[in-house]
C-alpha cells in the first residue's frame, strides 16, 4: 500500500496547524513554507478537509484556519478519508463480491491484503494529531516509555 501525497500532505499541515495555532488561526501561507508544501495544492486539501468538519476558516485579516476539534480528538484516519484517500491495500473495490482479476475472481492472497488494510486503518484510527505533535508516535515514542 502506497499512501499518495494528498494523505500525507493533509497530515503534516494538520499536524502543523496544531503546533502552531497556540488559540490563533493560522494562514496556509505560513504551513506551506514550513512544511514546503504548495500553497494551492493546500488550498485544495484544506477546503476538503473543511467540509469534512476537521477545520474552521476564519475570514478577513488575521485569518486562516483552526482545527475544528481538540488535537487529541482529531484522528489520522479521518484526516486520510477526508482527501478522499483511502485505506486499503487490494486492488479490489472494497464491499465488493467481484475481484480485480481478469474474469472477476478474487486472488488467493485477497483476503492477507484487505486485513493489512483493516489493520492500517485501525493503527491511524487509534492515533490523534496531539499523539503525532508530542512525538508519541514511532521509534521515540517507544524509547521514551522505556526510560
Amino acid at each position: 500500500m502506497k499512501l499518495s501525497t494528498k494523505g500525507r500532505y493533509a497530515v503534516m499541515a494538520l499536524v502543523d496547524l496544531a503546533a502552531h495555532a497556540e488559540g490563533q488561526p493560522v494562514t496556509l501561507a505560513e504551513i506551506a513554507e514550513r512544511q514546503q508544501i504548495s500553497l494551492s495544492y493546500l488550498e485544495q486539501l484544506f477546503a476538503k478537509m473543511r467540509r469534512a468538519g476537521l477545520v474552521t476558516a476564519i475570514r478577513g485579516p488575521g485569518g486562516g484556519y483552526l482545527l475544528a476539534h481538540s488535537a487529541k480528538q482529531t484522528r489520522i484516519a479521518d484526516i486520510i478519508l477526508a482527501v478522499d484517500e483511502p485505506i486499503r491495500a487490494t486492488r479490489c473495490t472494497p464491499g465488493q463480491p467481484i475481484g480485480c482479476r481478469g474474469n472477476q475472481s478474487r486472488c488467493m492472497t485477497h483476503d492477507l491484503w484487505e486485513e493489512l488494510g483493516n489493520q492500517i486503518y485501525l493503527y491511524l484510527s487509534s492515533v490523534s494529531v496531539a499523539d503525532v505533535v508530542e512525538g508519541r508516535v514511532g521509534p521515540r515514542s517507544h524509547a521514551a516509555a522505556a526510560e
